[in-house]
């Protein structure tokens, strides 16, 4: 039966970016301190939806600048970037909230946040930015892997802060990278006239 199944690829959309300008918008929008850190984490570290709510207070490592991900995709272990603005951010929680194991508590504080809130956070800081985008909580990871390109980050390097596990996963971001793609000299522009230019005659 197997045999006369036909596979059908699902064609790779260009993904959605914002601006600088819409990320601090999204980030001052979010409802509350707790949101503004986990925000600020899925877009200053590039983490999925999935890592930024399994993060613990232990996974912070302050003296190297690097958050642990534990069992991110593929059930992989690996760190990711914790910029000091970051660290500021999360330290802000911390201080309110002083949670015990997870880093983003739940409604429970001994289950940490569910992905459906944390969509529904992101959807709730969109709505109150007024970003006309289509934003999911994976927009921010786009957004951070755009904006490095963009900043002429090495592609490779890239893809090890993401956890990618193929290049070609990574190198879909140069679509998008807008300063990228406009500095680029196109070769028709390298060209030298074949010909002198013939000049009317007067």
């Amino acid at each position: 039966m197997a045999r006369h199944l036909t596979f059908v690829r699902e064609p790779r959309r260009i993904p959605v970016v914002l601006s600088l300008e819409e990320i601090a918008r999204l980030l001052e929008a979010a409802p509350g301190p707790k949101y503004k850190a986990a925000l600020s984490a899925a877009y200053g570290a590039g983490l999925r939806v999935s890592e930024v709510v399994a993060l613990k207070v232990s996974d912070i490592d302050s003296e190297r600048m690097l958050l642990r991900i534990e069992q991110g995709k593929g059930r992989k272990d690996r760190f990711a970037m914790l910029s000091p603005r970051l660290l500021e951010f999360l330290r802000d929680w911390y201080r309110i909230a002083r949670p015990a194991v997870w880093l983003f508590p739940g409604r429970d504080p001994l289950l940490p946040l569910t992905t459906r809130q944390f969509n529904r956070a992101v959807h709730a800081a969109a709505d109150r930015a007024v970003i006309k985008k289509r934003v999911t909580p994976h927009t921010l990871r786009h957004s951070f892997a755009t904006h490095l390109l963009e900043e002429k980050t090495d592609v490779r390097l890239i893809q090890v802060l993401l956890g990618h596990a193929r290049l070609d996963t990574t190198a879909l971001y140069a679509q998008v990278a807008t300063n990228v793609i406009r500095a680029v000299m196109s070769p028709l522009d390298r060209l030298t006239p074949l010909t002198s230019e013939k000049k009317p005659p007067a």
